[in-house]
C-alpha cells in the first residue's frame, strides 16, 4: 500500500514511517521542515519505498497530488509547542485548521481513507478524572492564546467528523497524550520529557514549572506508533475518536526526579513560575488521565511500555546521540 505521511520528519511522523516501511508499505512523506528535521528520516532517503518531499499542508495543489498517489493518510502535520503558539498564534490556527481541511477535501474527492492526530489538548480545562473520548470540554478564554492550539484541534476533529458524517469519508481520530522517546524535540508540544532529559545530561539545572504537582500520563512511542496504526486498521474504527495513552499518572516533579536519577546526573531540580517563560496570563491543567477501555475495547491497544522502562531508553538515546 502506498501512504502519506504529512508531518512524517516530526518525531511521531518518522517513527510512523519506519514502522510502516518496515512493513512493506511505500511511503511518501510531506514536510516543510519547520519543525520536523531531515535528520529523523536521512536513514530512509536512499529506500526505493521511500519518498521525501520538502513542503507545506497549505499548498492545496500539492497536498491534493500527493493524496491522490496514495491509498491512507497519516495526517499528523501541525504547529506544535506551547512557545509556538503564543508567538505565532496566527500560524498555528491557519496550519492546524487550514491545513486540516485541505487534506481533508481533498481525502474526499479522491475517496482516501484519513486518520487524524489530534491531542489530549482538546480537553482544554476538563477537571474529570479518566477523561473519555465522548466527555464534554471546558475550553480557555479566546483571549488568552495558550488555548489556541486546543481550540484548532477540536475543529480539526469537527471538520474531520462533519467529512464522514455528510461526505462518508473513512476517518479515524486519535488523541495522543504526551508521547515521548527517541527524537522528541524539546521544542514541541508536551516535550517535558527531552527538556528534563537534556537538562539532567548537560548538567544544568531541571526546571519544573509551577509546584510540579501537575500530573500527566506520557506515551511511549513504539506504543504511540502501535495505536496510530491500529487505527488505519480495523474497520470498526471508522468515524470514531481514541484516546492514544497509558494511564500511568505521574506529578512532572516526580518525572524531574527519576530522570536524573537514570541519568545519573548532577542537576540540580529548580520550580520556575509559569509566568516567567510563558507570560503572565498562561493556564495550566493539574490532572490530565486518559480513559483508555474504548481503544483496547475496539482498536486492541494497550500501552505496554512503562514509564521507567521508555525513559530509560530515551535517556539511552539521547546519550548516544550526542
Amino acid at each position: 500500500m502506498k501512504v502519506l505521511v504529512t508531518g512524517g520528519a516530526g518525531y511521531i511522523g518518522s517513527h510512523l514511517a519506519d514502522r510502516l516501511l518496515a512493513e512493506g508499505h511505500q511511503v511518501i512523506v510531506v514536510d516543510n521542515l519547520s519543525l520536523g528535521k531531515l535528520a529523523n528520516i536521512e536513514h530512509n532517503l536512499e529506500s526505493p519505498d521511500f519518498r521525501f518531499v520538502e513542503g507545506d499542508i497549505l499548498d492545496v495543489p500539492l497536498i491534493d497530488e500527493l493524496i491522490g498517489e496514495c491509498e491512507l493518510i497519516f495526517h499528523l502535520a501541525a504547529v506544535v509547542g506551547v512557545k509556538h503558539v503564543l508567538t505565532d498564534p496566527l500560524q498555528a490556527m491557519m496550519t492546524n485548521v487550514c491545513g486540516t481541511g485541505s487534506v481533508l477535501q481533498s481525502a474526499c474527492q479522491h475517496g482516501r481513507k484519513v486518520v487524524l492526530a489530534s491531542s489530549s489538548e482538546v480537553y482544554a480545562k476538563s477537571t474529570k478524572v479518566p477523561l473519555d473520548e465522548d466527555d464534554d470540554r471546558l475550553q480557555g478564554s479566546t483571549q488568552v492564546s495558550r488555548w489556541c492550539y486546543s481550540t484548532a484541534k477540536a475543529l480539526d476533529e469537527h471538520l474531520a467528523l462533519a467529512y464522514h458524517r455528510q461526505r462518508d469519508l473513512p476517518v479515524v481520530i486519535i488523541r495522543y497524550f504526551n508521547s515521548y522517546g527517541p527524537r522528541l524535540d524539546p521544542r514541541g508540544y508536551g516535550s517535558v520529557v527531552a527538556k528534563f532529559v537534556n537538562q539532567a545530561l548537560d548538567g544544568r539545572p531541571i526546571t519544573v514549572h509551577g509546584d510540579g504537582r501537575q500530573t500527566r500520563c506520557f506515551t511511549y512511542i513504539d506504543d504511540t506508533v502501535e495505536g496510530t496504526v491500529l487505527s488505519a486498521t480495523v474497520e470498526a474504527a471508522n468515524g470514531e475518536v481514541f484516546n492514544i495513552a497509558r494511564a500511568e499518572e505521574t506529578t512532572v516533579l516526580h518525572l524531574a526526579e527519576i530522570i536524573k536519577d537514570m541519568a545519573n546526573s548532577s542537576s540540580d531540580i529548580t520550580l520556575v513560575p509559569y509566568e516567567q517563560e510563558y507570560g503572565d496570563d498562561f493556564e495550566d491543567i493539574r490532572r490530565r488521565v486518559p480513559a483508555v477501555d474504548k481503544a483496547e475495547r475496539i482498536l486492541g491497544f494497550r500501552a505496554q511500555v512503562p514509564l521507567a522502562e521508555g525513559l530509560e531508553q530515551t535517556i539511552s538515546s539521547f546519550r548516544s546521540g550526542r
